[in-house]
């Protein structure tokens, strides 16, 4: 390894980072790389049956023991779910969050997005961009000389505009790993989400049998979408061959606020795509 990067995913909710960039963070720490997760928000709405500081505290827990699957940190901010706002408060925080940890890359939401907390936390990543770099802000924790490299999550929104697949990464080998990993959101991918969604009846109650049950519904989400931009991407990096077997995968896209993303930046930030 030629150097240690550090790898800062910024979500709103404490699986939001597991569900878009879990299959590269548990490839980072393999690689011996820096990564953090944070939740901006606690998740203390996010469930149909209990809520407050006991689904905080329960949340908290779950994503402790995801970031043990994954080999990471998980850090969780106090902020309430479903009320996150765009403010000089909460800027603040980010800015000192991401100078604190000098990391290399930050992930984090795009800002379409059906979700109030995940357009807002990515407006405050986006926001705290260059102020990351000016001494005279949030003076008590000393300024990045750099900005980072910023890139979104993949999404499926299409207005204003689609997502744009600049990094494409090859999930396959750890995605049992990732589902492990999403297994320990027990409060979410068992409870809340089926209700919400209306298919609580489907979930299994035996461990294994959800855990078979999670690894059929994730592998459909990351399956490689229909979309030629997708093994364009695939074929720059891992070439023709490797590409035509990729089955799951995790995508990024360019947030053109912090440091640009080159074609040199890409197979040192994400060192996983070298043949």
């Amino acid at each position: 390894m030629s150097e240690q990067l550090r790898i800062l995913a910024i979500g709103a909710h404490p699986d939001d980072c597991d569900l878009k960039a879990g299959g590269a963070a548990i490839m980072y720490a393999q690689m011996g790389h820096k990564v953090r997760f944070v939740s901006v928000t606690n998740g203390d709405a996010g469930h149909q049956r209990m809520g407050g500081a006991a689904l905080a505290k329960r949340r908290r827990e779950e994503a402790r023991r995801a970031g043990q699957v994954a080999g990471i940190e998980y850090l969780v901010l106090d902020n309430h779910d479903g009320e996150l706002e765009v403010n000089l408060h909460n800027r603040r925080q980010i800015i000192a969050l991401i100078r604190e940890f000098q990391p290399d890359l930050v992930m984090t939401h795009r800002p379409n997005d059906y979700h109030p907390d995940h357009r807002y936390t990515s407006q405050l990543v986006q926001d705290a961009a260059f102020m990351v770099t000016v001494p005279n802000i949030v003076s008590e924790v000393d300024h990045l000389d750099v900005n980072p490299v910023i890139v979104y999550f993949s999404d499926r929104f299409r207005k204003p505009s689609p997502f744009t697949p600049d990094v494409v990464i090859d999930i396959g080998p750890v995605m049992e790993q990732k589902v492990r990993m999403l297994h320990q959101h027990t409060s979410q991918f068992y409870e809340w989400l089926p209700y919400n969604g209306r298919y609580l009846d489907e979930v299994p109650e035996g461990e294994d049998e959800r855990i078979a049950w999670l690894t059929q519904k994730m592998q459909e989400r990351f399956a490689l979408p229909d979309d030629p931009s997708y093994r364009r991407a695939l074929e720059e990096w891992y070439g023709a061959e490797r590409a035509s077997m990729v089955q799951y995968v995790e995508a990024f896209e360019a947030c053109e606020y912090g440091a640009p993303l080159t074609c040199e930046d890409i197979p040192r930030l994400f060192p996983m795509l070298r043949r």
